[in-house]
């Protein structure tokens, strides 16, 4: 475990860094969203996906963009960011992958794995994907609640055997959003997962958003955030491969004790993202706002929009807040993570201040 000071001085170094990423971004990570259906219903869903119909791009003007990006930005060192919904239900997954494959891009997904058999499997390690992250949200029982989804637990665990047997991916991760209902089955949980031959399990917590607003009952408790982080680190340094999210600056206690290094919103900096209509934003988990679209890659050139725009994401939030701006931890957190900001009164929907230090 690091001292305080080193982790003050790997912090500065972070805001120098991030201070040179505002003016020079790198794009490392492009989600394309194909679609916003879904054979689930999360209570969590930050993207309200179900029986949407929506705009969905045809697989010519995937390959189009990716031509263009291929072209303008290269491949090196960018990884595509398969989500949806769930995107196994695009009818063109595999050839919309095949053509990301074949220009030479990277590409990982997130998935609810209740599509995926061994057949499926072995189309995925064709096209190309090197990384999966599938959501198993708790127990059978909490799970399929959670997920309102009879039977989706042994469908997810059955897919992500069926990944496992086949083989060949990088990194097979499952991921579990923590509720106040299901954190205390991490334990049991971790029993499950670690007779698996997964790489890895991400344990991150539900967020103010999207459905979960409407659900009161599963926001986290100080208590039981503290449960997590404990419960995360104890595992990390027991050497197991347990991880946090990307999301939220977690103080000087926590940082870099649990993920594998410290706290940055990347949305703008190093993350663009393709929603199903091809509308150009930041992170998908952003709150959906006019000011945030950037563009269309229907009519704009992505590398341009990239380069010239995103400049309402390469700024200190901690600046539009009098609080965060007063903050001792301002320049470690720099108002903290945009998914979670209330952009209507410009504040934070999540500051670990008070919870975690």
């Amino acid at each position: 475990m690091l001292s305080v000071d080193m982790k003050k001085k790997h912090l500065q170094q972070m805001r120098e860094y991030r201070s040179k990423l505002m003016k020079e971004p790198k794009l490392r990570n492009l989600f394309l969203e194909l679609t916003l259906r879904c054979n689930e219903r999360c209570l969590h869903c930050g993207s309200w996906c179900g029986d949407v119909t929506s705009e969905e791009l045809s697989v010519d003007q995937y390959r189009t963009f990716l031509e263009q990006v291929k072209e303008d930005m290269t491949t090196e060192g960018k990884m595509l960011c398969i989500t949806g919904g769930e995107p196994l239900l695009r009818k063109e997954f595999f050839d919309i992958m095949g053509a990301a494959h074949e220009l030479g891009f990277s590409w990982g997904m997130t998935s609810n794995a209740t599509l995926i058999d061994d057949s499926v499997a072995r189309d995925l390690q064709r096209v190309g994907m090197g990384t999966i992250s599938v959501s198993i949200d708790g127990l059978e029982d909490t799970h399929d609640a959670f997920r309102r989804t009879p039977g989706g637990y042994k469908k997810a665990m059955s897919g992500i055997e069926s990944l496992l047997r086949v083989g060949g991916f990088e990194n097979v991760q499952i991921t579990t959003v923590v509720t106040h209902q299901n954190i205390g089955q991490l334990d049991e949980l971790y029993k499950i997962f670690n007779e698996m031959d997964i790489d890895s399990w991400r344990v991150i917590n539900i967020e103010p958003m999207g459905r979960a607003k409407q659900h009161p009952e599963l926001i986290l408790t100080k208590e039981d955030y503290q449960t997590i982080f404990e419960f995360i680190r104890n595992k990390r340094i027991a050497g197991e491969p347990v991880t946090y999210g990307c999301s939220h600056y977690l103080g000087l206690e926590y940082e870099r004790e649990v993920r594998d290094w410290y706290y940055l919103c990347t949305a703008g900096l190093y993350t663009a993202s393709i929603t199903a209509s091809g509308d150009i934003i930041a992170c998908l988990d952003i709150e959906r706002r006019p000011e945030f679209v950037q563009g269309n890659i229907l009519k704009d050139r992505f590398s341009e929009v990239w380069k010239n725009k995103f400049q309402i994401f390469r700024r200190d939030l901690a600046d539009e807040n009098e609080n965060c701006s007063k903050c001792f931890h301002k320049d470690y957190c720099h108002g903290d993570a945009y998914h979670s900001w209330d952009f209507d009164n410009n504040k934070p929907l999540v500051c670990f201040k008070d919870i975690l230090f």
